[in-house]
């Protein structure tokens, strides 16, 4: 019996099979924790994910753009630089100074690169609060402004944008890249604006909320979500979306002022679905399109932002100092030029 059993195993190994069982991957070591309050997040968050830190040790990371060659761009707003993260772990600046070339801000505010979007041609567009515009980064890293001012009045601080399938742009504008905010002397807008900018003309849409931030549309382009990222009012907003492209019917979609933990709304993306995946204090905050708050991403550190990334079922989330990412059982909604 032995000799038979030898005899066999010889036969596998010359056959190029092994009767050893092969080697498996570890899984990843995953952080923070997902917090399920609806049986509803089970479809779109796996039991089985869990949140990596794939990159650290920035200064406050926000912006977060996934790229056709298959890495990340990502702004460090304090840090006044883009940078690019790409899968085997390795970090690059791709534009420093990112968001404010002069000399006359203070540094460690929050006058960097923040909001990214990509173009067409393979270009970004850019939201630069220190240098108060919007600019477009061109394959070869050419920089050039694409709006910066509003009824011959200096923008306050673009902050994060998004692409209609019309080719129009809409855009959040609150004061963070001033220094004294609504209170600096160098503001030159009395409000802060949500704005559509098609054949180039700027056309204000929004102007009664304090702190807009992030921006985003459903699936059908007939909403746009916008988060107001004030202490004193914490909510997301949403509105009708006309065939022209203006907006109405502003009605508040979710409010967190009363929830100690909840943080500040911040930058906002749209899955397939129609699901709304919000950052704020604590963690990424996953609502129904009714508006039903179905768990919470809680990474370890606050998040400013996210952006869908790999196959369109990974969500990127930039929090403070690093960059995290959670792999989906849904797709982000995919943007125009992407």
């Amino acid at each position: 019996m032995l000799r038979t059993t030898l005899v066999i195993a010889a036969v596998l190994m010359l056959a190029g099979c092994s009767t050893a069982p092969k080697p498996t991957q570890a899984p990843p070591a995953y952080v923070g924790a997902i917090e399920r309050l609806d049986p509803a997040l089970d479809a779109l968050v796996p039991k089985d994910t869990g949140i990596e830190k794939v990159a650290g040790g920035f200064t406050f990371t926000e912006g977060p753009l996934w790229r056709p060659s298959g890495a990340l761009w990502f702004s460090d707003v304090v840090g006044n630089v883009v940078r690019q993260w790409s899968p085997d772990g390795t970090v690059i600046e791709v534009l420093k100074p990112g968001g404010y070339d002069g000399n006359a801000l203070p540094a460690g505010g929050f006058i960097g690169p923040n909001g990214m979007a990509a173009d067409k041609d393979g270009a970004v567009l850019l939201c630069q609060h220190g240098n108060r515009r919007i600019v477009r980064i061109a394959a070869d890293k050419t920089v050039t402004t694409v709006v910066d001012r509003f009824a011959g009045r200096k923008l306050n601080s673009p902050n994060d944008l998004v692409y209609r399938f019309d080719g129009s742009l809409y855009f959040t504008d609150p004061p963070y890249g001033l220094p004294k905010q609504d209170d600096d002397p160098a503001k030159e807008l009395k409000f802060n604006g949500v704005y559509r900018l098609a054949g180039g003309k700027l056309q204000l849409l929004v102007k009664d909320l304090t702190r807009p931030n992030g921006i985003a549309f459903s699936p059908d382009e007939k909403t746009l979500y916008v988060s107001n990222s004030d202490e004193k009012k914490r909510i997301w907003m949403r509105y009708d979306v006309a065939a022209d492209g203006s907006v109405s019917n502003g009605k508040v979609f979710a409010d967190v002022t009363a929830e100690a933990a909840a943080g500040l709304p911040d930058g906002l993306k749209v899955d397939s679905l129609g699901n709304l995946w919000a950052t704020g204090g604590g963690g990424v905050r996953v609502y129904s399109p009714e508006g039903k708050h179905l768990g919470t991403i809680q990474t370890p550190e606050n998040p400013a932002n996210c952006a869908w990334g790999d196959d369109g079922k990974s969500l990127y989330i930039t929090a403070e100092t690093g960059l995290y990412r959670i792999k989906l059982a849904v797709a982000g909604m995919k943007a125009l030029y992407q």
